[in-house]
């Protein structure tokens, strides 16, 4: 217990180390090991949905975006949450030096993708894309180079942002045949370890966060205002769209903002919070994994073999209107005959759709 006490201002690596509670050791990794495996299904039907309307040329710029983001949720699960697991049951370290310096600097990298990608589908259509070509209009699909792009960007200001995680982390001895992962700046990197405590969570959390929900919250806020005004079939379904997306990056903020709280918090030479919350907050991070899944599987039911994906239908807005209209027409030519009957005072006898009127007048 001394020895944990001397320890309380250590920066640990790769989860709780050296704690003596025996609950600890053995809910948490339970614990995270169900949040694993439900994830991981779960992110596995989201990328398998996608795949599938990807090769029924029903693809989206969207869609693309949020595959994306149930890999990078994927590789959290699957790569980082075991890390965890291990950690809390061992109570020290036995990975080695390799997995040390790269556990944290792959999850904050996955982390930081997440939220950026997320952030990402501000600027994304919802629709296909038709190409013509020979004069011939192809099945709608994905134009990807603007997607890969972005996604290139996003994964290569990802993994370089945290590289101090990568370069500080060290393995340290505790006893005859303990070690334990630390991260450990040198004394004359304290200047910019400082700085870089306080950029690094407002660049890849707090900013395109607080973009992403003010986005969707300020469409969603415009789309109600018109709700009253007729609306076509895509509109309707962008709408569900913008909502779905508002709750995703709503869940996956609210589900992270502990973890990123304790970071800084720690960091910048306050206190450290108690061990229970950080490691609650390490919990709710694997959770968010789950969480974006979820939503996507109960808000947006396949439908794309009826009328296209709630992800971005196949039809463009100006097409909707027009074979709405088109409808109408069709189903109600009686009562258009009708009313320009009515109109009408100069109709001959035989087409006058209301004669008894007009017998009626002329006694």
């Amino acid at each position: 217990m001394d020895r944990l006490m001397n320890e309380s201002f250590v920066d640990f690596v790769g989860g709780v180390q050296l704690h003596p509670g025996e609950g600890t050791r053995t809910a948490v990794p339970v614990i995270l090991i169900g949040i694993c495996v439900s994830g991981a299904v779960g992110n596995l039907l989201v990328m398998l949905i996608f795949y599938r309307e990807f090769g029924r040329a029903r693809g989206s710029e969207v869609k693309a975006l949020l595959a994306a983001v149930a890999a990078t949720d994927l590789a959290i699960l699957l790569l980082c949450a075991p890390v965890r697991a291990l950690t809390y049951y061992r109570q020290s370290w036995t990975l080695g030096s390799f997995v040390c310096s790269t556990t944290d600097w792959f999850q904050h990298a996955c982390v930081a993708a997440k939220t950026l990608t997320l952030a990402a589908t501000t600027r994304a259509k919802h629709n296909p894309v038709a190409v013509p070509t020979g004069g011939a209009k192809r099945p709608p699909r994905l134009r990807a180079t603007w997607i890969h792009g972005a996604l290139a960007l996003i994964w290569t200001v990802s993994v370089m942002f945290p590289v101090p995680q990568f370069l500080f982390a060290s393995l340290q001895t505790r006893g005859a045949d303990t070690f334990i992962c630390v991260s450990a700046p040198p004394a004359c990197a304290a200047d910019f370890m400082s700085l870089f405590y306080k950029v690094y969570p407002a660049l890849t959390f707090a900013l395109p966060t607080a973009f992403t929900l003010a986005y969707y919250v300020k469409t969603l806020h415009a789309a109600v205002n018109h709700a009253a005004a007729p609306r076509s079939g895509a509109r309707q379904r962008q709408s569900k769209v913008t909502l779905v997306l508002l709750c995703a990056s709503g869940a996956n903020a609210l589900l992270l903002l502990p973890e990123w709280s304790a970071f800084t918090w720690t960091r910048l030479g306050f206190h450290k919070p108690p061990v229970g919350l950080a490691i609650f907050a390490q919990v709710l991070l694997y959770s968010s994994s789950c969480a974006i899944p979820a939503i996507l599987m109960t808000m947006c039911p396949a439908k794309s073999e009826e009328n296209g994906a709630e992800l971005g239908g196949a039809r463009e807005e100006g097409g909707d209107d027009k074979a709405e209209s088109h409808e109408l027409e069709k189903n109600f030519p009686d009562v258009e005959h009708f009313w320009t009957g009515r109109r009408n005072t100069h109709v001959e006898d035989d087409q006058d759709p209301v004669p008894w009127e007009r017998e009626e007048k002329m006694l």
